[in-house]
């Protein structure tokens, strides 16, 4: 079985306190100039026999790491420096005085100015891992988040994404992004060729999904997160002349299927929202134009038509499926423009600069992203 799907048995996750309060938001998210809160989070307490466990400080360190890196992307915290912490967190318990003999003090952390502190520890029974965090709101000196995750050493990044996830939550009321994966093109491999690769969103665990030993590139995500769809340059038997032919690959099985293949582009491939079509870029017999097709390969609809010598590429569909962003030389540079999801009532919404391309929305579907190239200074 792949890793991916591996990796989706490994996490259990249980509340290990009651008194978690799901109701509260404590940081309103997408509010302008919005204040960082400062964040104090000691280094996990490892609970267990060094002796038994001799790789424990480098799982310890890989947890602590990645759910600092995931909170601190966010923008939302400031982390208090370790060396102001009034108390030896190493010898004082995860809950407060009066929940356990040597519980710590919540006027310990007030005094630093700590908004919230994220408490936690680890264990290792052979392959097996339980992390333990409790989250608190200083001030008020209440549990705002307490866990208990339980999986195998090798799954310790998943489980530290997996609270950075739940906090987030419990915090904002919005879900984490930390579980994401991204796919890239790269040349990681070596020599002149590129590759797909998938990883987890913050670069690590990268995995190889192509051997075309040419050039991969466009990688797009279906909207279940189970295909993805490529283009690669791969050699014509009989012309022997390499030509950007359209993939498509299924993650859990491994099937790849070759879904456009005419001559010249194919490529650019976005999933509609339905995740049974895509739009691409094909020139086969005259510019390129955006096209909708089945993921199967079968032609529904020419969305653009120039005009004659004009480009069209980059289709992007936005989250409600009601429109498409794409980048075209129409007006003379490359600008983004915005259609109906039938190809209706083209709009261009840049301006600025030489060129602008890569169009792709926001999940809410009121920004679009862009690359752009402004004019020298």
């Amino acid at each position: 079985m792949r890793s991916i799907c591996f990796s989706l048995l490994m996490l259990l996750a249980t509340s290990a306190f009651a008194q978690e309060e799901k109701s509260s938001v404590y940081i309103k998210v997408g509010e302008a100039k919005a204040q960082k809160s400062l964040v104090a989070f000691p280094a996990l307490q490892f609970l267990g026999s060094p002796g038994a466990s001799p790789h424990y400080q480098s799982v310890g360190s890989d947890l602590y790491k990645v759910i600092l890196n995931d909170l601190t992307v966010t923008s939302y915290f400031q982390f208090i420096n370790q060396s102001a912490f009034l108390e030896d967190t190493s010898k004082t318990g995860l809950r407060p005085a009066g929940q356990e003999p040597n519980g710590f003090k919540f006027e310990s952390w007030k005094q630093i100015g700590a908004e919230f502190l994220i408490r936690g520890s680890f264990s290792i029974s052979w392959e097996s891992l339980t992390l333990e965090t409790y989250t608190y709101q200083v001030s008020k000196g209440t549990l705002v988040l307490g866990k208990r995750y339980k999986g195998t050493v090798s799954g310790a990044r998943r489980m530290a994404h997996t609270f950075a996830n739940d906090l987030m939550e419990a915090l904002t009321g919005q879900k984490g992004m930390f579980l994401s994966k991204i796919v890239v093109s790269s040349d990681r491999g070596g020599g002149s060729g590129k590759e797909i690769y998938i990883m987890d969103w913050d670069g690590s665990n990268p995995e190889k999904i192509t051997n075309h030993k040419s050039v991969a590139i466009s990688p797009a995500w279906s909207p279940d997160g189970t295909k993805i769809a490529y283009t690669a340059f791969v050699m014509r038997a009989k012309s022997k002349i390499r030509n950007a032919d359209m993939f498509i690959y299924e993650l859990l099985t491994g099937k790849r299927w070759l879904v456009s293949y005419r001559q010249g582009i194919n490529s650019g491939a976005n999933f509609d929202v339905d995740g049974k079509s895509v739009l691409l870029t094909i020139s086969q017999g005259g510019n390129p134009d955006i096209f909708k097709m089945s993921t199967e390969g079968e032609l529904i609809k020419k969305l653009t038509n120039g005009p004659l010598g004009a480009m069209n590429v980059e289709p992007a569909i936005s989250p409600d499926g009601k429109k498409i962003a794409f980048s075209s030389d129409r007006s003379g540079n490359p600008m983004i423009y915005v259609m109906n999801a039938d190809g209706t009532n083209p709009k261009r919404i840049t301006f600025a600069g030489k060129f602008n391309a890569t169009p792709a929305w926001s999940p809410d579907g009121k920004r679009i992203a862009f690359s752009g190239w402004q004019d020298d200074h």
